[in-house]
């Protein structure tokens, strides 16, 4: 296996992804959902399989891979409960969208009729514990025959939003057939009881190492929503994508790794190496984005800046073996021969 630069993609390069693959639409549509409109430069990767040779390979690292990681995920779990769906009300009022939504609604260029959608708010418990209710909002067409089953996509956002900043996207998909889902990750949206529920996690995490809020804890969450997705009657289990942006792409990324039911995974700005960052001094970014945690460290090792020890620490003790062997060199593999879509900035 190596990784292969490609050509950036037309407008669309997300669509295009979810449509030529396991996901492709029953009706055929090619519109896009995406235009050049993006306001950075992007890079594109994708893997592929070379030899049969390679294909053997890959396939027991991948299962060392899962089997290593799915042990971390459950060793901080509380005792596992049976899969269970609670209905929700619509979140009232959620907090304004902001600009990035204004740019997401502005790159759809077919008219949606809401009508002809069918709204889905549902609590579905993944483990005991306050935590352990996820919230998902699901927008699909209305069926007259209901048996038929269709293609599903998650969507996880990045930091500090919710499954709602989401539904532009949530509009355009299910408008072309998709079940499409969005889900709060974990003291985000109806999961955070304050604007700093996520950074105390995060802290708390540190200090008493009990969670690990940091992408593993949410990873579990997809995984049990797998489970929940394959069992409904409107979806195709062998058709079932992911993507993400920023934290959400970093979501993405691990729950296509852990799991293989999810059969085509885009990841935008998530895919990182955080070993490469540490041994070559460029972990200041994703430091920043979550800072609070790691000066809560620096302060507790009795340092007076944060530096590469302080880092390693912290990815240690929040996310066990995030810079060593569950980082992208091992994980990303483990996602082949599955398409896998990788957009990152340049700079």
């Amino acid at each position: 296996m190596k990784i292969v630069a490609v050509q950036p993609l037309p407008h669309g390069h997300v669509w295009i992804l979810l449509t030529h693959t396991c996901l492709v639409h029953a009706n055929g549509t090619r519109s896009s959902i995406y235009s050049n409109k993006l306001r950075t430069r992007v890079a594109y990767s994708h893997f592929h399989t070379q030899t049969e040779m390679e294909q053997k390979l890959i396939k027991p690292q991948s299962k060392n891979f899962r089997s290593e990681f799915l042990q971390i995920l459950r060793s901080r779990r509380t005792n596992q409960v049976p899969l269970t769906i609670e209905r929700a009300k619509p979140v009232q009022n959620p907090r304004p969208y902001g600009e990035e939504v204004e740019i997401m609604q502005s790159l759809l260029h077919d008219e949606i009729d809401e009508g002809a959608l069918k709204e889905e708010n549902l609590y579905l418990t993944v483990e005991e514990g306050e935590q352990g209710r996820l919230p998902l909002l699901i927008l699909s067409q209305k069926e007259s025959d209901q048996h038929r089953k269709r293609p599903a996509l998650v969507l996880v956002h990045s930091t500090d939003k919710y499954k709602e900043h989401l539904r532009p996207l949530l509009l355009a998909y299910a408008s072309r057939g998709y079940v499409a889902i969005a889900v709060d990750s974990r003291y985000h949206g109806e999961r955070a009881s304050s604007t700093n529920t996520y950074r105390d996690a995060l802290i708390d995490a540190w200090k008493n190492g009990k969670t690990m809020p940091f992408i593993f804890d949410t990873v579990w969450d997809l995984i049990r929503l797998a489970d929940y997705l394959t069992q409904r009657e409107d979806v195709d289990p062998s058709r079932i994508g992911i993507t993400g942006i920023s934290l959400g792409g970093m979501h993405a990324w691990f729950a296509a790794a852990a799991d293989t039911r999810y059969g085509v995974v885009a990841s935008v700005m998530g895919v990182q190496g955080f070993r490469w960052a540490i041994d070559n001094d460029k972990w200041q970014a994703r430091v920043d984005s979550i800072k609070p945690v790691f000066e809560a460290a620096r302060d507790d090792l009795g340092k007076s800046a944060i530096d590469r020890e302080v880092v390693e620490k912290v990815w240690d003790r929040i996310a066990p073996g995030l810079a060593s062997q569950f980082d992208s060199s091992n994980s990303i593999p483990s996602i082949a021969p599955r398409p896998l879509l990788i957009i990152n900035g340049l700079n």
